[in-house]
């Protein structure tokens, strides 16, 4: 463990909370399941710690108006219940399963995930496949930032030292949009590969597509070359295949033949889930 002495500070507003990260040397404290790894392993631990944990209304989990909101202080587990419905739900229940163990999703939170940055990271891959947009406040006031920019590399985004990620806001998925999430974990808390996949289709035809591989770079993956085969088929065993054969690694090495294979895992239970088959 590093002996560093590091200062804790218990906040009671976000007023107090902003005060504390002006320093830019001054860490957030929510869920605590990646901040206190890092700083146990770190030879830089922050300076100081700022626990959220009492700041009334950072536990915000809004479904309303066609958006999901969430707040800092929501953990992991409130969305393995039918808290968030239609196909985006399904969606988020099928990837926090497999997100650390049940401790973990007791007191770790979405947004701590996506703080951190974990390229390993579930929830970083779903925010960058659905679109989701990551709500920063800082001294300079609120900024707005789509998921596919967040994210710069492995462990690190855009935010600012000074910067609390106040809130994600995660669009509603439409109707008759089937969703699949398939994983390779062995003994690691982390997948060692994943990819998941939300499917619109109007008559009978792929409208929409979003895919997302979870581990297969510094950044999420978004497979947009791929979505743009599936749209305007019937998402035929042709179709799956040729979308999943679309992927961002040369060759046809053992990278590209496990996320080939866990794509056409998550398209085909996408499928499966329109026509109704659990």
């Amino acid at each position: 463990m590093n002996p560093t002495t590091v200062e804790y500070l218990a906040a009671d507003s976000v007023d107090e909370v902003m005060a504390a990260l002006s320093d830019g040397d001054t860490a957030v404290l929510a869920g605590g399941q990646s901040l206190i790894l890092e700083m146990t392993g770190t030879c830089a631990p922050p300076r100081r710690v700022v626990d959220i944990n009492l700041v009334p209304g950072l536990d915000t989990l809004d479904t309303g108006g066609g958006t999901l909101r969430v707040g800092p202080l929501v953990r992991h587990r409130a969305f393995e219940a039918d808290t968030v419905r239609g196909p985006l739900g399904d969606l988020m229940r099928a990837v926090v399963c497999h997100i650390g163990h049940p401790p973990v999703r007791a007191r770790g939170t979405m947004l701590g995930s996506l703080a951190y940055a974990n390229p390993a990271g579930e929830w970083p891959a779903l925010a960058v496949t659905v679109g989701a947009q990551m709500v920063l406040t800082g001294p300079r006031g609120t900024r707005t930032v789509p998921a596919e920019q967040f994210f710069t590399g492995p462990f690190t985004t855009v935010r600012r030292p000074d910067e609390l990620l106040a809130e994600v806001c995660l669009p509603a998925l439409p109707e008759g949009t089937g969703t699949g999430y398939a994983e390779d974990r062995r003994t690691t808390i982390y997948p060692q590969a994943a990819a998941m996949a939300a499917v619109t289709v109007t008559d009978g035809l792929v409208s929409a597509a979003a895919i997302g591989l979870v581990n297969a770079g510094p950044c999420p993956v978004r497979l947009r070359a791929a979505e743009r085969i599936l749209i305007g088929s019937e998402l035929s065993d042709a179709a799956i295949n040729a979308a999943a054969a679309e992927l961002p690694f040369p060759g046809d090495g053992p990278q590209r033949r496990a996320f080939g294979t866990l794509t056409r895992r998550a398209l085909t239970q996408a499928r499966k889930k329109l026509a109704g088959v659990s």
